[in-house]
């Protein structure tokens, strides 16, 4: 970027700032306003980094702010203003465009922006810079603790982040085109930090007690510090070589000569002693061209070696997804002053801070104190300082910090993180693969310490030694660990490097399993075995028991009670205990549990605990004698614990059941639950080694044996034992038999230089010898060349083929065809995302009858799969994590949709295309600001609605007993009218759909046609009338007022909004305690309380104003009809009361006595309490409040349907209801439920 096309406004600045003249700068008065300015026009820069590009450019940093910091650092305000300036101008190229990007032009100015961070590093490679910061930071660090300020802390940070940013800075091979021992710029600035004395300033923030804030950023930029160095080589520098480095120098150097001269050799073989002008022509005989005809080669016989068909063919071009992964990890060779000072470094930091720093960093990693990735430091200081430590004069006590179980248990975790995030986040599985490696390297370092311990003179490093690998040896993660990484190794995310290590590491720690397992006879190990069971789902249901099992325990009971004249003994009195105080479960329950545990006794046929629970529940609750009055009498006792055990009490069938019936925002169970179950078993190394015999681990040792030539000895020699362990000591080498393993084979023995890999060439031709001694015998063998072979394969293969339909558990056999078929599939579907491949190609298959078992175990054997884990069954709504923009539409159209209706959550669950689970579609809905709190989507209860347990609730008990009509009977005919004009109240209740379901077609089908006005208008002018009737004239009215008034409202101020409903008087609040004028107001449109929150009812927004005046003129009807009420509120009373008075004379005998005077008083307050005088009411009087209600109860329900529509049977229920409700009417109805409490409290207050 030209300097010429910089920003005027961003000239001036710069310009303001100051200029150089010589080696002296001259700054101006607004020099500090300027760089303000500067650090703001940073902050407001766009996504190109322009502002940064335009300051790298004019070279403002070197220029400017270099010489201001080092000839101006008095002037603190400055500094600090400039050392905040150059953290920003610093900081990594990744940080400011978030990664690299894809786009070609945002990737020019990543690019750019890297060339001028380049820039900056060469200009802080100075030891007057250096030496500037060195002072600062060092006269801040005087400072007391005390004494410091903010701005002090600040400016200490800031100066340890600057040195980390340029640090960071990566080097630029192109420009450098350094080698060995040669400075480059890197080696530059970590000399200037030397001579400033800044790397002393670093172990004292380490090693220091009040400086443990700065461990992390010290951390940090050690390790920036020695990026691109080899332990091994700062350990050897500037000592003289042993005898032992000498002799492995000598025989690499020999090695490389007689590869050399192996390769000199086998060229001039190849050509003759007289050069031939023409080349000529030769057909090859066997050989088939494309045609017919036999191949024409057109070259020197020497050079059909090489001859292929694929000579001059296009290279077929792999996708970037298939590409192998590449190294990116570089190692050079410093100079050796920089070797020097480093290695010093080193031993300085291991013997004073190592343990402290550490120790410190594992602490703000495990409490979560530390950034994101901020392990990756953690991994890299273990794995290099103790390298370090372990080849220069080994000495455990300065790594004992990091020399632990809990070391290794911190890195398995790790490694099995970075495994998981690798599958889950595909995007940047280059970057959990590059942290992974990281881990693997710290863990094999730590077994090369556990190694070297072993080798130590020392008795006691020896037993830590042996202590350390008992345990890892004995836990199961740490054995199978490498065992998991080499079943899951991808070589398109995974480098060659990683494979090295992991093979390297694999390779140490079998060898010293085997020699720890050679001194002791019995190994204990642990081992652990998941266990899948279902679980059931199905609630429990609760054993009903028969009438005769029941009069057989009553008979059992009685005669126990009536043995023991019902004398408790004092044990049992003081153990019954039916209260619990510090329950967070309300009295009522409480109450109906006390009951329940009654009847189990009774049931369990202990007599003397029932009468003692009874009689202690008696003491607990004694208002309204529920539970016997206090001087009842014994035969009275055993006549209610008899209703009790025949009694059909509501039970709740688990707590768990309970919780989730009322919150309903559990996320949905998992069907398959794994338990781990640990136990210990005696080790066997060789059953250990056997594990390793599986196609999935020999892959990844012939994919890094591929590059031979470029691996190390040591490499080569590990591969070669690991095959040499699955060949001979297993007796497995058929797992060897395939075609890519023998191309590779015979690469080694025709390398010119096959000498110098003595251990391969031996390995392979043992593996060949074996495989042409099993040809002469199997014809088959040369076919098996083409496939990978599992453990059954190969002992088919060596013992002889087994026929079809042998053995007990036959297998389903797969032709060619449909394997390629299932190949096909796979290929196309694999990496379509979704979350059950096997559910997806199973109806894709031409082969209908496959099981889904058949496709997974026929996927693992084709090698398409590692194991049939990575097939399992999602986890119901836990696999789909991402969100689509359809998917989010999806949801917003569906939660708009079903945002007025009681269940929100579940009715979006039952229609959304994509299964998730409840917690991540409340999550979901939350993230996009449709909902403000959890408990807007809660499924709505009604309230006072039937349970759901099958079981009566305790006051419908109660109302049994004494004879009295239950409300849920007086109740069904009002929720039938109910049903299709209220959507609140669908499906709330089981009984409910019961009573729905009793009902004749021919009837639902004439209610669902009762949608005309003038027909509603009809039942509405009836519930009014009925309404007033029972005395409401008064609530009625002001209903009429509020409607209108909201209506004046509305039409004045143009804007609608809910209005509350609130009772000022005691006459309009139990008006809308009432049912019938809770009826009314659903019938004109005012919307019950919707949830917890809410406390009184609303007229909704949407009802228009003509609607509102439309309601308000309906609650005033004509007067003519209300003879008509009369005579129909008399129909219920035709039926004879005596038979149902007969059936229910024998259920209401125990408490008849108990509650006669209760009802006795009820008629006459009731009466007296009555504010209307209409006929209707007087004639209420007769009978009692109660059946009033009931009565009206009974004619609104005939009312709201069509006379000339009755269907017979639902006359016969009606009636039965009202014969129900009429038994004993004339002696003591009990009254309704709602007026029970306000009864009671009466009759304390008289």
């Amino acid at each position: 970027m030209d300097l010429y096309m910089m920003n005027c406004e961003l000239l001036a600045t710069c310009s303001a700032l100051g200029y150089l003249e010589g080696d002296i700068y001259h700054r101006e008065p607004d020099c500090l306003e300027s760089v303000k300015d500067l650090i703001r026009y940073l902050r407001h820069e766009d996504d190109t980094r322009d502002i940064r590009q335009q300051l790298g450019a004019a070279q403002i940093l070197q220029n400017d702010l270099l010489p201001i910091i080092t000839q101006h650092g008095q002037d603190k305000a400055l500094f600090d203003a400039c050392i905040r300036l150059m953290v920003n101008l610093t900081q990594p190229a990744l940080l400011c465009f978030g990664k690299i990007p894809d786009d070609p032009t945002f990737r020019h100015h990543f690019l750019q922006v890297v060339s001028y961070l380049q820039a900056y590093k060469e200009a802080f490679a100075s030891e007057k810079v250096f030496g500037v910061l060195s002072e600062t930071l060092y006269n801040l660090l005087q400072l007391d603790w005390e004494a410091r300020q903010e701005e002090d802390n600040l400016l200490i940070e800031r100066i340890i982040l600057l040195v980390r940013n340029v640090l960071h800075v990566p080097a630029d091979p192109y420009e450098e085109k350094n080698v060995d021992d040669d400075a480059s710029v890197h080696d530059k600035l970590l000399w200037a930090v030397h001579l400033s004395g800044f790397d002393d300033l670093l172990k004292f923030l380490a090693c220091a007690q009040t400086e443990q804030q700065w461990s992390m950023h010290v951390l940090e930029v050690i390790s920036l510090m020695f990026r691109d160095q080899d332990p091994e080589v700062l350990a050897n520098a500037g000592q003289t070589r042993s005898a032992q480095q000498k002799q492995k120098d000598a025989q690499e150097l020999e090695a490389l000569r007689a590869k050399e001269q192996a390769e000199k050799h086998c060229r001039n073989m190849q050509r003759g002693s007289r050069h031939s002008r023409f080349r000529g022509s030769y057909v090859v005989e066997g050989l088939k061209s494309i045609g017919e005809k036999d191949v024409i080669f057109h070259q020197g016989l020497h050079n059909f070696k090489n001859y292929s068909h694929d000579v001059g063919k296009a290279v077929r071009r792999v996708p970037k997804k298939k590409q192998m992964a590449k190294d990116t990890e570089t190692k050079r060779r410093s100079a050796l002053n920089v070797r020097l000072f480093l290695r010093e470094f080193c031993m300085d930091f291991l013997e004073n801070c190592y343990n402290h720093l550490m120790y410190l960093v594992k602490e703000n990693l495990l409490r979560e104190q530390a950034q994101q990735h901020d392990e990756t430091y953690y991994l890299w200081a273990l794995n290099f300082f103790m390298a370090f430590n372990r080849l220069n004069g080994f000495q455990p006590d300065l790594v004992s910090e990091t020399l632990s179980i809990r070391a290794f248990h911190f890195i398995e975790k790790n490694i099995t993180n970075y495994y998981e995030m690798m599958l889950t986040d595909r995007k940047e599985a280059t970057s959990w693969s590059r942290r992974m490696h990281l881990a693997l390297k710290a863990y094999q370092e730590l077994l090369m310490t556990l190694s070297e311990m072993d080798r130590s003179k020392d008795e006691s490093v020896r037993q830590s030694s042996n202590v350390i690998k008992s345990n890892i040896f004995y836990m199961m993660e740490y054995r199978e660990i490498f065992l998991t990484l080499l079943r899951k190794f991808d070589e398109r995310t995974q480098p060659r490097s990683f494979l090295r290590d992991l093979v390297e590491s694999t390779h140490l720690f079998l060898r010293m399993l085997e020699r720890f397992c050679k001194g002791r006879n019995n190994l204990m190990v642990q081992k652990k075995r998941v266990k899948r069971k279902k679980k059931n789902r199905k609630k429990q249901t609760v054993q009903e028991n028969t009438p005769e099992a029941l009069e057989e325990a009553w008979q059992v009971v009685s005669q126990d009670l009536r043995a023991a004249s019902f004398q408790i003994p004092s044990s049992l009195t003081e153990g019954a205990v039916p209260f619990d105080a510090a329950s967070d479960t309300p009295l009522e329950e409480q109450r109906t549990e006390a009951m329940v545990r009654i009847q189990d006794a009774l049931i369990g046929r202990q007599g003397p605990e029932a009468l003692s629970l009874l009689r202690a529940a008696r003491d607990v609750w004694p208002e309204g004698d529920v539970f016997g009055a206090a001087d009842v009498e014994p035969d009275e006792e055993l006549d209610l614990l008899k209703q009790i055990l025949f009694a059909n009490l509501p039970r709740s069938t688990a707590p768990e059941m309970a919780m989730e019936e009322e919150d309903e925002i559990e996320e949905e169970e998992e069907e398959e639950l794994e338990s781990v179950r640990v136990s210990e078993t005696e080790f066997n190394f060789l059953d250990f080694i056997k594990r390793f015999a599986s196609p999935n681990i020999v892959r990844p040792y012939v994919l890094l044996l591929r590059s031979y030539s470029q691996n190390t000895p040591h490499t080569n020699h590990c591969v070669a034992r690991m095959l040499h362990r699955v060949a001979v000591d297993l007796k497995m080498e058929a797992l060897l038999f395939q075609l890519s393993v023998f191309c590779l084979f015979n690469k080694i023995l025709a390398d010119t230089a096959a000498m110098a890999y003595k251990e391969l060439v031996t390995f392979a031709k043992y593996v060949l010898n074996r495989f042409f001694a099993m040809a002469a015998k199997n014809n088959k063998a040369y076919v098996e060349l083409l496939f990978w072979k599992n453990v059954g394969a190969v002992r088919e293969m060596t013992e002889g083929y087994s026929k079809d339909g042998d053995g007990a558990n036959k297998k389903a056999r797969w032709t060619e065809e449909e394997e390629e078929e299932l190949r096909r599939l796979y290929e196309e579907h694999k990496d379509s995302g979704v979350p059950d491949i096997v559910e997806t190609l199973l109806p894709l298959l031409s082969n209908t009858n496959r099981t889904r078992r058949q496709v997974v175990a026929q996927m693992v054997v084709m090698g398409l799969v590692d194991s049939v884990k990575d097939l399992k069954k999602p986890k119901k709504g836990t696999r789909i994590v991402l969100w689509t923009e359809e998917q989010e539409e999806e949801l917003q159209m569906l939660f708009e949709e079903h945002s007025n209706s009681d269940d929100i959550l579940g009715n979006i669950m039952k229609r959304l295309t994509a299964k998730r689970s409840r917690a991540r579609v409340m999550d979901k809905l939350l993230s996009l600001g449709l909902v403000g709190d959890r408990k807007e989507l809660y499924k709505k209860r009604r309230r006072q609605a039937p349970g759901k347990s099958g079981g009566m609730t305790e006051e419908e008990f109660f109302a049994d007993l004494s004879g009295a009509p239950r409300e849920d009977d007086l109740e069904r005919d009002e929720e039938e009218e109910d049903e299709f004009s209220d959507e609140e109240e669908e499906g709330e209740s089981e009984k409910e759909q019961e009573v729905e379901r009793r009902v004749s077609p021919i009837q639902n089908k004439k209610r669902r046609s009762k949608g005309s006005s003038g027909e509603r208008n009809v039942n509405l002018e009836n519930m009014v009338m009925s309404l007033q009737q029972e005395g409401l004239s008064g609530p009625l009215l002001w209903l009429q007022n509020r409607l209108n008034k909201t209506a004046d409202d509305r039409d004045d101020q143009g804007a609608s909004h809910a209005v509350a409903l609130v009772p000022l008087t005691e006459e309009n609040e139990d008006a809308m305690e009432n049912r019938g004028f809770q009826k009314l107001l659903k019938k004109v449109g005012i919307r019950p309380p919707a949830n917890e929150q809410e406390t009184f009812w609303r007229i909704p927004a949407t009802m228009s104003i003509y609607q509102l005046r439309t309601a308000a003129e309906s609650l005033c009807p004509p007067a003519e009809p209300a003879a008509g009420i009369e005579e129909q509120g008399e129909q219920p009373q035709s039926p004879e009361p005596q038979d149902e008075a007969t059936s229910h004379e024998h259920r209401a005998q125990a408490l008849r006595a108990l509650l006669l005077a209760r009802n006795r008083k009820r008629p006459s307050e009731d009466t007296a309490e009555s504010p209307s005088a209409d006929p209707a009411s007087a004639n209420g009087e007769e009978w009692g409040a109660g059946e009033v209600r009931n009565g009206v109860k009974r004619s609104r329900a005939l009312d709201s349907d069509d006379e000339n529509d009755k269907d017979p049977s639902s006359e016969m229920e009606v009636g039965n209801e009202t014969g129900a409700g009429d038994s004993d009417s004339e002696k003591h109805s009990a009254p309704a439920k709602r007026r029970r409490h306000r009864v009671l409290s009466d009759d304390e207050e008289d």
